[in-house]
């Protein structure tokens, strides 16, 4: 079964990362001309001999960066996860060309701050974001009138896959704010960071930031429970509907799905 090439490129891998066992990044060449807004998804495909298997995916890359870049976790039951995982350096799959997703950054609604909640490869879209708007800061096209405030979690530290180049980041930008967080340090004895859940430390943050539903942009992406619980919290502090989006990555049984 060969997907048709007015809606498919081959996309090829030319770098891949392995953080651990069952996550890793790699950087694509998509095959041809790919255009998109940070935080909008490509979707992969593998084709096997009964079925063509396709998933979204988060981008990490930025759009002036030459490959695409995506975070993968491996999951056991999926459709295309178990598939892509053997893939290295070289290998193809196929990218559908058109990028899709709303789970773009806000800057007409008038709030300026943006509150980033992210769970190990929810941190993808928040990645570009960041890429992005250090590129157009750079070219004195972004003069920092919006604020980043990311909260990014994972059970343990070695799952951060861009914690060093957020840390980084936010050490020579005065827009953003990067907050890594481990919810397991007791199997992570060499961690002195933020300890806890996103959803247990979402209060912390909002007040010691000063964010508040009337100047506060908020964005969820990861696991679904917790952007619920988030989003639940969010919501009891007065933030509304309209000022909150959600991306939800893992479901059992299923890959990526996007809920916005």
């Amino acid at each position: 079964m060969t997907p048709s090439s007015d809606k498919f490129y081959s996309a090829r891998i030319v770098e891949r990362r392995d953080i651990s066992d069952d996550l890793w990044v790699i950087r694509v060449d998509p095959g041809g001309e790919y255009k998109f807004v940070p935080g909008q998804y490509s979707t992969l495909g593998v084709v096997a001999p009964e079925k063509h298997y396709e998933r979204a995916y988060s981008i990490a890359s930025a759009p002036h960066e030459k490959f695409l870049e995506f975070f993968v976790e491996l999951v056991p039951k999926g459709d295309v996860t178990p598939r892509l995982y053997p893939y290295q350096v070289g290998d193809e799959f196929t990218l559908r060309k058109i990028a899709k997703g709303r789970f773009t950054l806000d800057t007409t609604s008038g709030r300026t701050n943006h509150l980033l909640l992210a769970t190990v490869t929810g941190v993808a879209p928040f990645v570009s974001m960041v890429r992005s708007l250090d590129h157009q800061w750079k070219d004195a096209k972004f003069k920092g009138e919006h604020k980043l405030f990311l909260l990014d979690g994972a059970s343990r530290s070695w799952e951060l896959a861009y914690r060093e180049e957020l840390q980084h980041f936010a050490a020579e930008v005065p827009w953003l704010t990067y907050v890594p967080t481990v919810s397991r340090p007791w199997e992570d004895k060499t961690w002195r960071g933020e300890t806890g859940r996103i959803d247990d430390l979402v209060r912390k943050y909002t007040d010691s930031w000063g964010l508040t539903p009337e100047n506060t942009s908020g964005y969820l992406c990861g696991n679904p429970s917790m952007i619920e619980d988030t989003k639940g919290i969010l919501k009891r502090r007065g933030w509304e509907r309209a000022a909150i989006k959600e991306e939800a990555f893992f479901i059992p049984g299923k890959e990526l799905a996007v809920s916005q």
